[in-house]
């Protein structure tokens, strides 16, 4: 009979030390030592024809190293049944004694999902900002540019004849695509309707009415995330827990990669960028660990909150999502479990804060 000693350290490590006696052992040494001494070759005998005894005296401690890569994953999955133990990270197995024939002996160091206390979220309070007006000045400022990178165009292009695009009078305003160019001869001195046209709106005027719009819809998506913003980081202030270093080590890293994306976008290496600083990634990480700490213990809370709540996504809703990607290779991507996982993940979170917000308004 498999016994175990858990023992619950800081930061939610756990150590489980399992005992297997050779008699729950022998069937995997068994099934283990027939597959490899498939692969034996011997003077004097075809390959995988060597007796049974002489192939196990060949393969020595590879065989129990096999062995022992096998079964101890599944008797340690065996020794925590019925037990609040959740790994959230490969177990690390520490060999403790083990001879053929005798008992089997190992540790286990594994990180417990931690356990999360939150508040009382359902009285949060969050005033969601007003969007800021649009003024003209800023209308007129994308303007100027967008007539600026025109004119440069048509400087360096043959013209063309200007006409409104195709479907001028709804939607944002269209910057890519072979747009007319102002005639050469007569470039116009400021924006005007011929510049507007060429933008593929009706007119100076229905041009700057699709700036002005597109300028709002962003300004309102901005406020909206600058809410979800506060909201967030008020659940992180009312979520106790003790975060495991996995974790926020796992955090350090995404916002390394973030980091890395923005660096690439501006035509630098990642090392270049760090010199240009005059930091280490080392120090840059330790200037981060508070921020990240921070970021962890709200990701936690939201998905405790989603516990609460009993937030779920189903498996119809999970594949909803995954059909809308568009891209044959990336959606291929989901057909593996763990990506789906994520992604179910995501929405859940997501779900959950949608319903936070509506509780912060009922509030």
């Amino acid at each position: 009979m498999i016994t175990q000693n858990i023992e619950k350290l800081p930061k939610s490590i756990v150590e489980v030390t399992v005992t297997v006696p050779w008699i729950d052992l022998q069937p995997t040494w068994d099934a283990t030592l027939q597959r490899m001494a498939q692969e034996v070759e011997l003077p004097g005998f075809r390959k995988g024809q060597a007796p049974i005894n002489m192939a196990e005296q060949n393969l020595g401690i590879k065989l129990q190293d096999e062995v022992l890569k096998n079964a101890m994953p599944n008797f340690l999955i065996e020794a925590l049944k019925g037990t609040d133990i959740v790994p959230i990270d490969y177990p690390k197995y520490d060999l403790i004694s083990f001879t053929k024939g005798q008992q089997l002996q190992f540790k286990a160091t594994i990180t417990n999902r931690p356990a999360v206390t939150v508040g009382n979220y359902k009285n949060i309070k969050v005033t969601k900002p007003t969007p800021k007006a649009v003024t003209e000045e800023e209308v007129n400022k994308v303007v100027d540019d967008l007539f600026k990178r025109w004119k440069a165009r048509a400087g360096a292009q043959p013209a063309a004849g200007s006409q409104p695009a195709a479907g001028g009078q709804t939607g944002s305003i269209n910057f890519q695509g072979n747009q007319p160019q102002a005639p050469t001869g007569g470039q116009s001195a400021g924006p005007d309707d011929t510049f507007a046209r060429a933008m593929g709106a009706l007119g100076l005027t229905d041009l700057k009415g699709k700036i002005r719009k597109d300028l709002e819809a962003n300004v309102s998506y901005n406020n909206e995330l600058d809410y979800e913003e506060a909201i967030l980081q008020e659940v992180e202030k009312i979520t106790t827990v003790e975060i495991p270093e996995i974790l926020i080590q796992d955090e350090l890293n995404r916002m390394l990669v973030s980091l890395q994306r923005r660096v690439a976008d501006m035509g630098l290496l990642l090392e270049d960028y760090l010199k240009s600083q005059g930091k280490t990634l080392e120090q840059l990480k330790s200037e981060w660990r508070v921020q990240a700490e921070k970021n962890v213990r709200m990701e936690l809370g939201l998905a405790e909150v989603a516990r609460l709540e009993n937030v779920s996504i189903s498996d119809a809703e999970l594949q909803a999502e995954v059909d809308k990607i568009q891209d044959a290779k990336v959606k291929a991507q989901f057909e593996a479990q763990e990506p789906r996982l994520h992604l179910r993940h995501a929405l859940r979170q997501t779900r959950t804060l949608d319903l936070l917000k509506k509780m912060v308004a009922s509030s």
